[in-house]
């Protein structure tokens, strides 16, 4: 199988890397950025291009991953889509085009894939699977997420990429990758109130923290702290009822549920831990991207259905925009 990694920059770079442990995969770059194309040429060892007509002009391509900025997916995956290509994306942050690329995937009958990577981690997978499967009654959450905004990518200007942008910055980014697995433990979302504001100094235009209150159909009640201001990266879970209780602090060996009947926590993940990538937060796993890259080919061959969809990404973006606008 022939494919392209559209965007070579970290998550492309991070999409080649787990790519390459599948033998019968071969892989090409595509970047309009000769400086960063040549890096991913040297030290991952693949041919890059720059552009898509130029390398389907010379290979069989049968998918494409779409790592560009969110705001740029709209019409790349449009363009992949035209070529009855199958579409791995990354997060999108907008809805742009959402409908039309949906009928053009029907229409091609190619898999148009969108990441929602937490959905394939083993923590939040457990939490879904006790949360959903056992008669714990009424529920509550606490959640807080944060990291200080320049730590994100020490190596570059956050002015520099995507989460600098108002349409696409970090605290958008933080709940639509949280927001998926939340949605899919507690149910879809009935109402939100929010207090927002900026407590630091950084150069952006847009909120810095959000508290938010948010209300599930299901009855599900949770607060959800969402910040770019920890100086620390912070990932702290907690969901309790009168048959449940459960704490995560962002990794497999902190995730605990308290034993009812005994009295003490126990673990919910033995002998799993963290592949971690030098330059990320050490709150950031490997793992994951690689189980959602394995449900791309699994859906593509008709093994498997995607743990979340655009229409639902759709739904979730529009209650983000009222979180922002409230």
């Amino acid at each position: 199988m022939k494919i392209i990694v559209i965007g070579l920059g970290s998550m492309g770079r991070r999409r080649i890397r787990l790519l390459r442990e599948h033998q019968e995969i071969e892989i090409f770059g595509v970047d309009n950025n000769i400086e960063r194309a040549n890096q991913v040429r040297e030290t991952l060892g693949i041919k890059c291009f720059s552009s898509i007509d130029e390398v389907l002009e010379k290979e069989e391509i049968v998918a494409a991953l779409i790592c560009t900025s969110p705001l740029s997916h709209a019409s790349i995956i449009s363009t992949c889509l035209s070529h009855s290509l199958h579409v791995f994306t990354e997060i999108n942050l907008v809805s742009q085009d959402y409908q039309e690329n949906l009928r053009l995937s029907k229409e091609k009958n190619v898999v148009l894939f969108l990441s929602s990577t937490f959905l394939y981690r083993k923590e939040t997978s457990k939490i879904i699977e006790r949360v959903k499967t056992t008669d714990v009654g009424k529920l509550n959450y606490i959640y807080h997420v944060g990291q200080y905004l320049p730590d994100w990518h020490p190596w570059e200007s956050y002015n520099d990429y995507f989460i600098g942008e108002v349409r696409t910055n970090g605290c958008r980014e933080i709940l639509a990758i949280d927001l998926p697995w939340i949605i899919t433990a507690f149910g879809s979302i009935k109402s939100v109130h929010t207090l927002k504001g900026k407590n630091t100094e950084l150069k952006i235009n847009y909120n810095d923290n959000y508290l938010i209150l948010i209300e599930h159909t299901s009855g599900a009640k949770g607060v959800f702290a969402v910040d770019v201001v920890t100086r620390k990266s912070t990932r702290h879970f907690e969901v309790y009822g009168e048959f449940l209780h459960i704490l995560w602090e962002g990794t497999p060996e902190s995730l605990i549920e308290y034993d009812l009947n005994n009295k003490k926590w126990e673990s919910l993940i033995v002998g799993e831990s963290i592949e971690h990538v030098e330059g990320y937060s050490d709150l950031i796993n490997e793992s994951p991207y690689r189980e959602e890259l394995k449900a791309f080919f699994a859906t593509i061959n008709k093994q498997k259905t995607p743990l979340w969809d655009f229409q639902r990404d759709s739904e979730m973006l529009g209650w983000i925009d009222v979180i922002e606008t409230q």
